[in-house]
């Protein structure tokens, strides 16, 4: 069977799971909808002020329609905030004071954020730096949380509880919703104080609900992920409590300035558009997900999660098992990408990962991740992490490239 008739097979096989997640579109756009409404959105928002950025109605609304979306109280979406580490680190240092414990319930986190805790890295005011300890529950035998380990895992010093939802560079299943508020619950009857706070990179409009929906106290994740809809040029985001919303946003900019500052650079227009757009590009990404991991479970190779499974995030993994093979996949993604498709991915060491990685990304928008793309570290077991597209008709194109370039098992 050859590459066309593999992916046409997986096609008909998933489509009753396509349909789904068409349905779920339609229930997510219509909460985006119904915040914009409510806020009384405007051709007006699309203004936008210089300098100090002080009383934008147009940020300040976006801030009000986010943070309804979300089921938040407050939030604060900034073009300031240069990626999702970014965000996650202003959330994490508004909330933690020296003395205090965070504790990652599961597993190692993303690699970007060990240098913000102080796992790797000394001098650059880390986390541990600052006398913030830190601990982790490591994961089950299954590569899943461990549920007894968290039982007792909350001492009277652990103000943060860190649970990341994508599974990052790990072998295990992204969270789902039911899971995260199970986390929550099991936190919060140990110690009603201890802030759950969720690292929602990837994982916005997955499901019909959001970790703020279910009990999380904050939350952050990046604009050129799910949220921008592709449309927007950078930024991020944190929601949540409105209290620890605005200890994040002090974080950002300075105390007493907190979320009263920053200017949006006229990029309020597509802030709001991306957010519209939001729930149908990430649904097309889930489709892609679903092909690739149907196809490359079809030839051989272990993926994660499984091909028919729920989706947690936007990531599909595959288990290549040699630096060749992940090379020649980036190769395959980035031929097929609009932009760069003459460019050959080569690996590289990068700002706030341990080891080398290979990425391909022929995207609009430099580092988007709900745009087609893919990347792996250049370690065992050889792993290429594929994210997003924004049409699964794109992700089809390019896997057929990819299943060329790495053949069976």
């Amino acid at each position: 069977m050859n590459s066309i008739e593999q992916l046409q097979e997986a096609e008909q096989a998933l489509l009753e799971i396509f349909s789904g997640i068409d349905a779920q579109v339609k229930h997510n756009l219509q909460r985006v909808l119904t915040a914009f409404r409510n806020h009384r959105v405007g051709a007006h928002h699309f203004a936008s002020v210089s300098g100090y950025g002080h009383d934008d109605l147009g940020r300040e609304t976006l801030d009000q329609v986010f943070a309804q979306v979300m089921g938040a109280e407050a939030a604060l979406v900034r073009v300031q905030i240069v990626s999702g580490t970014h965000a996650i680190t202003c959330a994490l240092y508004g909330v933690l004071r020296p003395g205090d414990e965070m504790l990652a319930v599961i597993g190692s986190p993303y690699d970007t954020l060990e240098e913000v805790i102080g796992l790797r890295g000394q001098g650059q005011g880390s986390l541990i730096d600052f006398g913030i300890k830190y601990r982790q529950l490591e994961l089950n035998e299954e590569g899943k949380i461990d549920w007894q380990a968290l039982q007792h895992g909350i001492q009277e010093n652990t103000k943060l509880v860190l649970i990341q939802r994508s599974c990052g560079y790990l072998w295990r299943p992204s969270l789902s919703i039911q899971e995260i508020e199970k986390i929550i619950h099991i936190v919060k009857q140990q110690n009603p104080n201890t802030v759950c706070f969720v690292d929602n990179c990837y994982g916005e409009f997955i499901d019909i609900k959001e970790p703020t929906h279910v009990g999380a106290d904050l939350m952050a994740g990046s604009l050129i992920k799910n949220p921008g809809g592709t449309l927007v040029t950078a930024g991020g985001y944190i929601a949540g409590r409105a209290d620890l919303v605005e200890a994040a946003a002090c974080r950002l900019t300075a105390p007493g300035i907190g979320s009263a500052g920053g200017a949006t650079f006229d990029q309020n227009r597509l802030l709001f558009q991306g957010l519209f757009l939001a729930p149908q590009m990430v649904g097309e990404a889930m489709k892609g997900t679903y092909l690739t991991g149907y196809v490359f479970d079809k030839l051989g190779y272990p993926v994660n999660p499984p091909p028919l499974a729920p989706r947690g995030d936007v990531i599909q993994a595959i288990k290549l098992g040699s630096a060749k093979k992940l090379i020649a996949f980036c190769k395959a993604i980035q031929q097929s990408s609009p932009i760069g498709s003459y460019l050959d991915p080569i690996p590289d060491d990068m700002p706030g990962y341990e080891s080398e990685v290979v990425m391909a990304g022929g995207t609009f928008i430099e580092g988007s991740t709900l745009e087609l793309s893919a990347d792996g570290p250049l370690r065992e077991p050889y792993v290429v992490y594929c994210q997003g597209g924004t049409h699964w008709t794109h992700v089809a194109i390019a896997l057929q490239a990819a299943i060329e370039a790495v053949g069976e098992a």
